[in-house]
């Protein structure tokens, strides 16, 4: 589904309402597996709503699911890597670790340890038509679907109510995992007698969705992606080899042109524009127009992340100290809710 404009203005709501009078009451969990560098799909979707919660003042747990890694991968590589250069796309983009908690799954017992109680909340019927699950399922790299797969729903309910967050940034196609997570806190609470786990309300995403250079969906996965550290040179090649269509004529049309309608729509996110607006400058000029107006408004708009990323690269172990105050945050606040749930469950020995 495409938008009809390049606007990613917050509109009013009345969850967005109730955000912007107190933005210190709500607590927001979202994050990233670390498969590969953040690309401009991820920016315009995702990280840019974070870095306007954070700076609104809402507190803000950023995961990285290093565990979720094992679910489509038969062998992890260079997983401390690809972690490090995770937290500096967020760095680079804003970020701030001074007041969002940026973890990783891996270094946080206590919230895997609420798996359990978890899974007993959840019947495999449930867990099988999912379509969280379905879709990793259908999109993995394994021939058999791993247990880790399968409770993939039940994990991410764990990362979402360890820190109790009330709040989590999702797109439409995510709302059923957010529904699990709350059928799971729901029935915590009915089980064991205790208000612990707050149901956590979606905040939807009007973000636009920015194709790849294929033509599909932009995705870390499928080598079709502009990532938020590439070179300007690198993003120029991309761009040229981007997929459009036949005809020179360029106009807007994301149900008729969807690959023109996207570049166009990109080059509009990056100049604040309407994607229309662009289409009648470039006109009859055709599909090498486009590609040079898109790159040229990429490389513009993300020199400054470029410059803040490199910057944050000198010093990697500044990333590496982020991410042990980070865990250590989340650790506490794992530890004392698990705490909660063992004294709820009569199993606080």
């Amino acid at each position: 589904m495409h938008t009809d404009s390049a606007d990613t203005t917050v509109h009013p709501t009345p969850l967005e309402e109730r955000i912007t009078q107190d933005p210190a009451r709500f607590r927001i969990l979202t994050g990233d597996r670390p498969t590969g560098r953040l690309h401009l799909g991820h920016y315009f979707g995702t990280l840019h709503n974070r870095v306007r919660l954070q700076n609104l003042g809402v507190e803000t747990f950023v995961i990285i699911a290093d565990y979720q890694v094992l679910t489509d991968r038969d062998l992890a590589d260079d997983l401390t890597g690809h972690v490090e250069e995770l937290v500096l796309d967020h760095f680079a983009v804003g970020v701030d670790p001074a007041r969002s908690t940026i973890f990783t799954h891996s270094a946080v017992p206590a919230l895997n340890q609420l798996l359990l109680p978890f899974l007993s909340l959840v019947s495999v019927a449930e867990l099988s038509r999912n379509p969280t699950v379905k879709d990793e399922i259908a999109h993995s790299r394994q021939a058999a679907v791993s247990g880790l797969m399968f409770t993939y729903p039940v994990h991410q309910a764990a990362d979402i109510l360890f820190c109790k967050a009330g709040l989590v940034p999702v797109g439409r196609d995510q709302l059923p995992h957010l529904e699990l997570t709350r059928t799971v806190a729901r029935r915590f609470n009915e089980r064991y007698g205790a208000g612990i786990f707050p149901e956590p309300e979606a905040l939807l995403s009007r973000a636009p969705v920015l194709l790849g250079t294929d033509g599909t969906k932009m995705s870390k996965g499928r080598g079709n992606a502009i990532a938020l550290a590439a070179s300007p040179d690198d993003t120029a090649r991309l761009i040229r080899g981007a997929k459009t269509d036949a005809e020179r004529h360029i106009h807007y049309d994301p149900e008729r042109r969807p690959e023109v309608s996207s570049l166009l729509l990109l080059a509009a996110l990056c100049q604040d524009r309407a994607p229309e607006e662009i289409a009648d400058e470039i006109g009859a000029l055709g599909s090498a127009a486009l590609k040079k107006v898109v790159t040229e408004s990429v490389n513009e708009y993300l020199a400054p992340v470029r410059a803040r990323r490199a910057e944050y690269a000198r010093d990697r172990a500044q990333v590496r100290r982020v991410l042990r105050e980070g865990n250590e945050r989340a650790r506490a606040v794992a530890d004392a809710t698990l705490a909660e749930v063992r004294t709820a469950m009569n199993s606080d020995y």
